[in-house]
């Protein structure tokens, strides 16, 4: 009688890395995946983090009976006692001088990166570095790919804007003038800026040696070739994003555990409602910018007419309205940018953010599809052995065996992972909530103190021109 033949593992993907490029959302729950030259290497690059010891899942055999079954390890601290070692410890991190490198299409952009701490980890108390943006992709592959699959949120990196760069590159522009015209260069430097920050609020990421390494090694970190947009590799991960989408809308786990039911809802309903708050405050940002130009096509219009009227108090009361106007205008693009870089640029790290909370998810549902394929494979291996001890086929019944043992340990250790990133989950979600409404706070004070200023240094400029109106005899 023939063996049964073991069936491929369920939903197998080629695990490619994402560079986030674009906020396209039948893909936004695929953005960080493991890039397929590391698969080879993963037990390499755990760099002693204790909660990594036992999950090497991603292999390229095609077969799962090469899961590698490892009980040795033990539970990683919880939330609360790494946050409790670091104490009164800090790490301020600030980006600043960002200068364009090279002509021509082979330009980059290298900002520099500034570091204030006490933490006895760091080898300085303040230090800078100088870093391009492919660096920063790489430190977001780096983490994810050695935290992802235990189940930790990974802050995902600032997006790539080929259009932006593009017109950074092409311009004319001195080295230290990068700007064009536009300000694409400073939304990404504090889009940065507040990606490095993130990741060090973090208690574990801030330990990690390559997150140390990025902030304090003072030389030329290895390019990151697999950051490219329009490389072979960003082909490869369009097509991993799309056969990963395929894959989370086809399988659902059937769930037995009511809190990733409910807070998975949670987490729709609040990104669905973040994504319209984010398009209208974008919408407001772009309607304050226009209003600031149709002020300046006021304040020009006056400061004309006042110089054709021949009324004396009516022309020098003209000239103050377009004094005044300009003020306004002025006041109007500082509130504009305040709405974007205060409230919008917030609610676009967030939505980022809601789907890194879903990767963290979907690789808890990765190990439950390896759980229950073992289940199966066990069940197999166990019917084929007593299929064998019927038919009297000795010669096999000792390598059935075997089979049985290895597969009872894969489906014992499959549920062991399982059960730890679920509770690695639970405690990175709830540390996840606390940040955000801690950020949603601070966001709203200070977006509120800078709108109520605006606007009391709006009612003074016009407090000044009634009594020049006023006067107009």
């Amino acid at each position: 009688m023939a063996d049964p033949v073991e069936p491929p593992p369920l939903f197998e993907n080629v695990d490619i890395l994402s560079d986030r490029k674009e906020d396209d959302d039948l893909f936004v729950s695929a953005r960080q995946e493991q890039p397929e030259s590391y698969k080879d290497e993963t037990q390499e690059g755990l760099n002693g983090d204790a909660d990594l010891n036992n999950l090497s899942l991603d292999d390229q055999k095609p077969e799962m009976e090469t899961v590698p079954i490892n009980n040795s390890g033990t539970l990683p601290d919880t939330m609360e006692q790494v946050e409790a070692a670091h104490g009164d410890q800090f790490l301020e991190i600030s980006i600043t001088e960002p200068q364009k490198v090279g002509d021509g299409m082979g330009a980059y952009m290298a900002y520099r990166v500034t570091t204030k701490t006490n933490m006895p980890i760091f080898k300085k108390r303040e230090f800078s570095v100088t870093r391009r943006f492919s660096d920063f992709l790489g430190l977001h592959d780096k983490l994810s790919e050695k935290y992802l699959k235990v189940g930790r949120i990974i802050p995902p990196a600032p997006e790539k804007s080929v259009i932006g760069m593009t017109k950074i590159k092409i311009s004319s522009q001195s080295e230290g003038s990068p700007s064009n015209g536009n300000d694409f260069v400073e939304r990404r430097r504090a889009s940065l800026e507040r990606y490095l920050k993130r990741t060090a609020q973090h208690p574990v990421l801030v330990l990690d040696p390559d997150f140390r390494e990025f902030l304090e090694s003072d030389i030329e970190l290895p390019k990151a070739t697999s950051t490219s947009a329009l490389s072979s590799a960003g082909v490869m991960r369009l097509f991993n994003k799309v056969g990963e989408t395929v894959n989370k809308i086809t399988y659902k786990m059937d769930e037995t555990d009511p809190w990733f039911e409910d807070k998975l809802a949670h987490i729709e309903a609040l990104e669905t409602q973040l994504r319209k708050l984010h398009a209208n405050v974008e919408a407001m940002v772009a309607y304050r910018k226009e209003l600031s130009h149709l002020t300046n096509g006021v304040s020009r219009s006056a400061a004309m007419l006042s110089a054709c009227e021949d009324h004396n108090s009516l022309s020098m009361a003209l000239s103050n309205l377009a004094d005044t106007e300009e003020k306004v205008e002025a006041l109007h693009l500082e509130q504009a940018n305040t709405d974007f870089f205060i409230l919008c640029e917030l609610l676009k790290d967030y939505l980022g953010l809601l789907g890194a909370v879903r990767d963290a998810f979907h690789e808890r549902t990765k190990l439950f599809q390896h759980w229950q394929h073992s289940q199966q494979m066990l069940a197999k291996k166990r019917e084929a052995k007593a299929k064998m001890e019927l038919t009297n086929r000795t010669d096999k019944v000792d390598q059935a065996g075997a089979e049985v043992i290895e597969w009872e340990a894969k489906v014992e250790r499959g549920q062991e992972n399982f059960d730890k990133i679920s509770k690695m989950i639970k405690t990175e979600v709830e540390r996840f909530e606390k940040c955000r409404i801690q950020d949603f706070k601070i966001m709203f004070i200070k977006y509120f103190e800078n709108h109520l200023n605006h606007q009391a240094q709006l009612v003074k400029y016009w407090e000044a021109f009634l009594p020049q109106a006023k006067a107009i005899a």
